[in-house]
């Protein structure tokens, strides 16, 4: 470790982390119970991840009456409260204390994967309990994951040691060439596509129904690479009954020749499991932003109803 993470500048963050390793130590129902507090506080806080959060479920959710919304907004805050305190328990917990509230279905279909010997693409979406998702598929198999590097260089130095530890290895997010090295050495890679892109390869492809730029890579480096391309998916369960990650079957006929269409299809089980438990999709992130000047400014004072 370098001497220089221990400048006074880093710590509150070195303070942050310690905090943390205690809360690692509590029971889980002790975890789910102070999250779901800390989320009730965010949620009143000034802050413009509320009005995103409110914006999106009146966007993908517009069957739901305004009582209901406002509910579903307050479930999602406890569920990103929980979230939070869910990190220091996947950095933390011994594989025992893990495998006692997760239950895996499905990992016949990650071992049928790697045995073609092509890579496996494990295609998953932004859920409140990432860390989680992560730290269990990790315990079946080592997983690549592409990550957004922070300048925070404790908080860098943290997240690595903590991830690697537990089987995990960072991409960063714009290393294509790293990406498709760890599919053509047969390695798995855990890929979220399902965030706002507006870069090079960007397509606006319907989400719950909304034209969204959208990144259609998953089409091409299956097609580049042969990798096996398998759905995702980690549920945290009411109350404190834990966790059911299920990886899916492989997509059958992918890719195809289309890959807007490829994508729309994924769309599609992004939106099932959504509402399979609606609370614990990742709403403060801004999803609905167009490519071009004429798409309407979802978010902004004037935004458009949906029709």
């Amino acid at each position: 470790m370098r001497l220089r993470l221990l400048a006074p500048r880093y710590w509150l963050t070195w303070i942050g982390l310690g905090l943390l390793r205690l809360v690692a130590l509590l029971p889980f129902a002790s975890i789910v119970a102070l999250g779901r507090a800390l989320g009730a506080v965010l949620r009143h806080l000034p802050i413009g991840f509320i009005r995103t959060a409110r914006r999106n479920i009146e966007l993908c959710m517009p069957e739901l009456t305004p009582q209901a919304r406002e509910h579903l907004l307050k479930e999602h805050f406890a569920s990103l409260g929980i979230a939070l305190l869910e990190i220091p328990f996947a950095w933390w917990s011994t594989s025992e204390r893990l495998a006692s509230i997760t239950r895996v279905e499905g990992t016949e279909h990650l071992r049928a994967a790697l045995a073609r010997g092509r890579g496996v693409i494990l295609l998953t979406a932004h859920f409140t309990p990432m860390e989680m998702a992560g730290r269990t598929l990790a315990e079946i198999t080592p997983v690549g994951f592409l990550y957004r590097p922070t300048r925070n260089e404790v908080l860098a130095y943290a997240l690595h040691r903590f991830r690697q530890g537990y089987g995990t290895r960072g991409i960063p997010r714009d290393d294509i060439r790293a990406f498709i090295t760890a599919l053509k050495n047969n390695e798995c890679v855990w890929y979220a596509p399902d965030q706002s892109y507006r870069k090079k390869g960007a397509e606006m492809v319907p989400m719950f129904g909304i034209p969204a730029a959208t990144n259609t890579l998953t089409s091409r480096l299956a097609r580049m690479t042969g990798a096996t391309v398998l759905p995702y998916f980690l549920q945290r369960l009411p109350g404190t009954q834990g966790y059911r990650a299920t990886i899916h079957p492989p997509l059958e006929d992918f890719p195809s020749d289309n890959p807007v269409a490829d994508t729309e299809r994924f769309n599609r089980m992004i939106e099932a499991q959504v509402r399979l438990a609606p609370e614990q999709y990742l709403w403060i992130h801004r999803r609905f932003k167009g490519l071009s000047e004429d798409y309407p400014d979802y978010y902004g004072r004037q935004a458009p109803r949906r029709a």
